[in-house]
């Protein structure tokens, strides 16, 4: 069987190999390049925080922030101690 495309014959065992190499190619080219090496021996957490520094507007915002800090500080120290 063969398909017609832009006005010529092409069989599809040469459309099947163009899709899987085209796929393969592009798997290839998303997975290389040079690792950075400094910022993947921090926690995602961490590069996260890094990322998007959250700023308060007013001393309310900053409280409810610090609460929030707080709180998710100490519910990382009991899962931590609950996991170990």
């Amino acid at each position: 069987m063969s398909y017609v495309i832009l006005g010529r014959t092409i069989k599809t065992e040469y459309l099947t190999l163009g899709t899987l190499f085209a796929t393969g190619g592009a798997v290839f080219a998303s997975l290389g390049g040079k690792k950075d090496s400094a910022s993947s021996g921090k926690p995602l957490a961490e590069r996260v925080k890094e990322a998007v520094p959250i700023t308060a507007g007013s001393s309310e915002e900053e409280q409810l922030m610090n609460s929030i800090k707080n709180f998710i500080a100490e519910a990382e120290k009991e899962g931590g101690a609950a996991h170990h």
